[in-house]
């Protein structure tokens, strides 16, 4: 067991993936098989069907989803929102953010093993080909030591056509939930001439995503991913991760099936979990940043164990204190904190979501602009206000004051306010008074949006008087 900690500590001074001198170990993950795998495939087939599908959902004409920054437009599960909505943005990110904070102090890193787009993509999609074409790692290692020669270059070539057609599908997907699919559509079968800036935009995300899964690899998880930083700080000795049982298998030694042996433990120190593990760490070192939680050594070890007849479950998911104290403790007060938090950031989301309006106004006073009086000697300001149309109808608005009864408003040049889908109309406005119900120099006004006689949005705004106002 000494050994075995000084082990653990040295461990954590290095990466899996870089050497001594500072260059980087490709990794060669033994090709994963086992129930675990089989499972994490299923979730994969699933996930990538709804990414490739969405953007053909439609749902009321528009898009399921819809992130379009470029024209500042975005729609969720058929629902627009708009700059003006930013608020709610803001807020359902920081909700989505205490939501992974609270399932990774419980779980551990499931999210980066299972539904991970870049996990997906690389090791049940790109290595999948891989181990098609080049062969398992052996073969993969043998096949980078060969010469240059026929074989080599067609299993290259062939190999990289099948990433690059890929890499091409995964871009025009992304940019289908930028720009939409018509627009995706439209650039696709017409001449780059026409659309300079979605072409070069198509080339740029598929170079970026075929050098990722054909070179970066797993460096995106170990060195880019904020997430495997944040790793260390969220858990703690009661998260469920991937772990090794070490009171279990240490000390570690060769043993027969059947076999029994005083002193010594389950592990017989095979390195299946290492071979298979495709960030190239050690398991059996504990918890670590490069861990994805993919759970190919989980199967890799149950199937030696069975071969040894020994009890599955030597690496399995489980918290520090379940393999030291045999407890599982999951609603720590930390994780109630957590989910407090969690469930008061849902309940305002809703609330706001709820009490959300299709129509948005805002009311100003036109700048360099006070006040005038009429030929009835009533007083007149100028106020511009800018309507939002977040709906996908077009609508028929009008405006009254309302805590001022004597007070009209009458848009200037055009009797109508008339929206179409998705737009904004903003229109300058006479708002008159009559002198004798102004009492205070600046008169706090409300002004009510009303859309087929009903009060659709509320905007306010100040009103100018003279000075000697009674």
């Amino acid at each position: 067991m000494e050994n075995f900690y000084e082990y653990d500590e040295q461990f954590r001074d290095t990466i899996g993936t870089v050497d001594k001198e500072g260059k980087r170990i490709w990794v060669y993950p033994k090709k994963p098989k086992g129930s675990y795998h089989t499972k994490r495939a299923i979730v994969a087939i699933v996930l990538l069907g709804l990414l490739f599908s969405g953007p053909f959902i439609k749902i009321g004409g528009q898009p399921l989803l819809l992130f379009n920054i470029f024209e500042r437009k975005f729609v969720l599960f058929g629902i627009p929102f708009w700059p003006q909505d930013f608020y709610l943005f803001g807020l359902a990110m920081i909700t989505f953010f205490v939501f992974i904070i609270l399932f990774t102090v419980v779980f551990g890193r499931v999210w980066c093993g299972w539904a991970c787009p870049q996990t997906i993509f690389m090791e049940l999609v790109f290595r999948k080909i891989e181990y098609w074409i080049d062969g398992d790692a052996a073969q993969q290692r043998k096949l980078k030591d060969m010469p240059w020669n026929t074989k080599k270059i067609t299993k290259r070539v062939f190999k990289y056509a099948i990433f690059l057609a890929i890499s091409l599908l995964i871009a025009h997907t992304l940019m289908a939930y930028l720009i939409g699919i018509d627009n995706v559509v439209d650039i696709v079968t017409s001449s780059p001439y026409d659309h300079w800036s979605g072409f070069i935009g198509m080339l740029f995300f598929t170079a970026i995503f075929f050098w990722v899964f054909s070179y970066f690899r797993e460096q995106a998880c170990i060195a880019v991913c904020p997430y495997g930083r944040l790793q260390g700080v969220l858990l703690n000795k009661d998260s469920m991760a991937v772990s090794y049982d070490f009171k279990r298998g240490e000390p570690r030694g060769r043993i027969k099936k059947g076999e029994i042996e005083e002193g010594k433990g389950d592990c017989i120190d095979c390195k299946l979990c290492v071979h298979v593990c495709p960030t190239g760490i050690d398991i059996r070192n504990g918890t670590q940043l490069e861990c994805v939680n993919c759970t190919a050594c989980m199967d890799a070890c149950d199937e030696v164990m069975t071969k040894v007849d020994r009890p599955k479950g030597l690496v399995r998911i489980a918290s520090y204190n379940n393999i030291v104290e045999g407890t599982k403790k999951i609603f720590t007060g930390r994780v109630i904190g957590y989910t407090v938090v969690l469930a008061a950031l849902l309940v305002a989301l809703g609330t706001l979501l709820s009490n959300r309006t299709a129509i948005d106004a805002t009311a100003l006073r036109v700048p360099g602009q006070l006040y005038q009086k009429n030929e009835k000697g009533d007083i007149q300001n100028l106020i511009n206000i800018l309507f939002i149309n977040k709906s996908f109808d077009p609508i028929q608005l009008s405006v009254k004051v309302r805590n001022i009864p004597s007070a009209t408003i009458q848009q200037v040049g055009k009797p109508e306010i008339s929206l179409g889908p998705n737009s904004t109309f903003e229109g300058i406005f006479f708002v008159t008074i009559p002198l004798a119900d102004l009492h205070d120099p600046k008169t706090p006004i409300i002004i009510d949006v009303y859309k087929d006689g009903e009060v659709v949005e509320t905007t306010k705004t100040n009103f100018l008087a003279p000075f000697n106002v009674k």
